[in-house]
């Protein structure tokens, strides 16, 4: 197990086990990550305890969602100048640095062929979702939930999925391109939507919704049904579920 720690408080957590660390720079994203400027000082402090130090991270999170891929990739590697400035400065010291870890779904192309980057830590591509969908990303989106129309009256339409299925950080799900309706909001058990001409779903029939943010959709569920064509082909379990 490999763990990121940003402070001598973390390192004072977990200084007793056998475990790698990575030493999480803060790069621009207002989350975790010690100063550059204090990076090689926590390094040192690691060191010296038993866990072994395998290198660095940083996440530029905050490139992610800019919709120009020219800032978006400006963004992403002033951030990657950041954590391999820090990663040259710990080398000089004769830290061992291994690992120098970084990149997402939005940045993969990006700092994924920066040299001196060695692990890109992308996860919303292997499902993807509407937010990033937006970006012309070379991901499709797989990830659907399932609702069903138990009210049609008039201009409105409401299915039973709402706030307790579906996350909505990142907006609103979206319909199928075909489905001549629109989400006006969530409540907590359903999805109201503003139908338009040719809307021919009655009370009893499903609809596919589009997730707007992979990872808190999938955390409200116990399981995934994967599905080929019609078939379903596989139950996965989301084993981090309850956490």
């Amino acid at each position: 197990m490999t763990l990121a720690v940003d402070s001598r408080e973390g390192l004072a957590l977990i200084r007793d086990l056998p475990l790698d660390v990575l030493v999480d720079v803060n790069v621009g994203l207002p989350r975790c990550g010690v100063a550059p400027a204090g990076a090689l000082e926590l390094a040192r402090a690691l060191a010296a305890t038993r866990l072994r130090l395998r290198g660095v991270m940083g996440y530029e999170g905050h490139a992610m969602a800019i919709a120009d891929p020219a800032d978006r990739a400006r963004v992403a590697r002033e951030a990657m100048a950041v954590l391999l400035e820090v990663a040259r400065t710990l080398r000089a010291d004769g830290l061992p640095v291994d690992v120098v870890s970084a990149g997402g779904t939005g940045t993969y192309d990006v700092t994924g062929t920066i040299p001196g980057v060695t692990e890109v830590q992308a996860g919303s591509y292997a499902l993807m979702d509407t937010a990033y969908a937006r970006f012309g990303l070379p991901f499709a989106e797989a990830l659907r939930c399932l609702a069903t129309v138990v009210s049609v009256q008039g201009r409105l339409a409401v299915l039973d999925a709402g706030l307790k299925a579906l996350a909505v950080d990142h907006g609103n799900p979206e319909l199928p391109p075909d489905v001549p309706a629109s989400v006006l909001f969530l409540s907590d058990e359903h999805a109201s939507l503003a139908v338009g001409d040719g809307f021919r779903a009655r009370p009893g029939d499903r609809l596919w919704l589009r997730p707007s943010h992979v990872d808190p959709t999938v955390n409200l569920h116990d399981r995934l049904y994967a599905i080929r064509g019609d078939d379903l082909v596989d139950v996965w379990p989301v084993e981090a579920r309850g956490y």
